[in-house]
């Protein structure tokens, strides 16, 4: 069996690393978190936790805090540019799943996961200030060059080094320079939050939109924030626009987009208001990252987005990254010699996850937005049916979350899984 004092240095403590340590932890191990930064801090915006990343959460014993700060979704519902609905599915436990889908701060996991951490393996497992330089390794282990918060340099050794240190990962633009310039796709997202009254009820996801000429996904992601009663609503907005800074926190300005949902109208939400309202704006251009070969080299791997950053599309990105971290801790734990072990979580996990990563380019069930608007040529329809049959829906959702390891309870069984809210089919009746 593999020695528990096993040394692992993590670069890198945003949520893979920090559900890595913790994983591993939970393993026997007791690895140490080398960050950049010299205070964490809960920044970013929305993160749509998914039925197996809700599960990895509990695995962690965090069902509970994770709950306490996050929403349950319930619903799925997707429009057309001007407010029509298109298709409708319920969420996590309420589609039959055994698990929740949540919607969560991405600052906020992170948050709850660095607590965590602290609390579990110590106040001296997250090195704050310090970043990696690079890396060198012998038969005997690996060297990370590095640079405190000061400008002094130093050297850490370990016997694995485990790199979580995201879409710009200094680990493998080392490991792979081949694929150290990705390239845009022509599209950037804008992503932001807007504190307001809880729309609809509270727990429902919203894709809205044509992607001809814009389109929005609207979720909430804290009930009573802050005390105000009211909830922080997480949007996105994809357009096409020239290529901006791959930066997390790059600022966006809200004007440039409000416009291009004029023709929008929803009874529960006013999505040009919201988008005013705002408290903040971040610009992210949908590069494309190569998917790699290898994520291994000898006693160094690659995990989350500096393995497989795909598109922020799904809520799959962060979801495989927690994901990464148990089943590197199992094969760790499993395997006695370091470089193998490495080499089977390597094995599990890169054929399945690079498909997702290629899946994302495409538009995954957001597709079918684009169907809806290419066959009405972006104009009002009369009747959803005749534009994109609820069974011809049904069959891409199915086969979507099939690929990211969360199969449709009944649609194998013939049961139609999807639906068309009252209001969608009173339209219609109308009409």
């Amino acid at each position: 069996m593999p020695d528990p004092q096993l040394d692992i240095a993590i670069v890198g403590a945003g949520p893979a690393g920090l559900a890595a340590a913790l994983r591993l932890h939970q393993r026997g191990f007791r690895p140490r978190i080398y960050e950049t930064v010299a205070e964490l801090r809960p920044l970013g915006v929305g993160i749509d936790v998914k039925v197996y990343g809700t599960k990895e959460l509990e695995e962690l014993g965090l069902l509970e805090e994770f709950r306490a700060i996050s929403v349950d979704a319930r619903d799925s519902i997707f429009y057309n540019n001007h407010g029509q609905e298109i298709y409708a599915e319920r969420c996590g436990v309420h589609m039959g799943y055994l698990h929740e889908q949540r919607f969560v701060h991405r600052g906020h996991l992170q948050m709850l996961l660095y607590r965590t951490v602290l609390d579990r393996l110590g106040a001296d497992s997250v090195m704050q200030g310090v970043r990696t330089l690079g890396y060198a390794q012998d038969g005997d282990g690996v060297t990370l060059d590095v640079e405190h918060a000061d400008g002094t340099r130093g050297q850490v050794r370990a016997d694995v080094v485990v790199a979580a240190d995201g879409i710009n990962s200094v680990v493998r633009r080392q490991m792979h320079p081949e694929s150290a310039d990705p390239h845009y796709s022509g599209i950037t997202m804008y992503r932001g939050t807007t504190l307001m009254e809880p729309y609809r009820d509270g727990h429902t996801i919203l894709h809205i939109g044509a992607p001809q000429i814009a389109t929005m996904i609207v979720y909430p992601i804290a009930d009573d924030f802050e005390g105000t009663g009211r909830t922080l609503v997480n949007w996105v907005v994809e357009r096409e626009r020239d290529e901006t800074v791959e930066d997390w926190n790059a600022v966006g300005d809200v004007a440039e987009i409000v416009p291009l949902f004029d023709t929008v109208k929803l009874p529960f939400l006013d999505v040009q208001q919201m988008l005013r309202d705002a408290r903040e704006v971040y610009l992210f251009p949908l590069i494309r990252h190569d998917p790699l070969e290898s994520w291994t080299d000898g006693r160094v791997v690659l995990v989350g987005d500096a393995a497989h950053a795909m598109y922020p599309r799904g809520g799959n990105g962060a979801c495989q990254a927690i994901v990464d971290g148990a089943v590197l801790a199992e094969k760790l734990a499993t395997i006695d010699e370091p470089a193998a072990a490495l080499k089977a979580f390597e094995a599990e996990r890169l054929p399945k996850v690079n498909g997702m990563v290629m899946a994302h380019r495409g538009e995954g069930y957001e597709v079918i937005r684009r169907m809806v608007a290419d066959r009405t040529n972006c104009e009002p329809f009369e009747d959803i049916e005749a534009v994109l049959p609820l069974a011809e829906a049904d069959e891409i959702f199915s086969r979507y979350h099939a690929m990211v390891g969360q199969p449709r309870p009944g649609f194998k069984a013939g049961e139609t899984t999807g639906f068309r809210t009252e209001h969608a089919l009173t339209a219609v009746r109308q009409g």
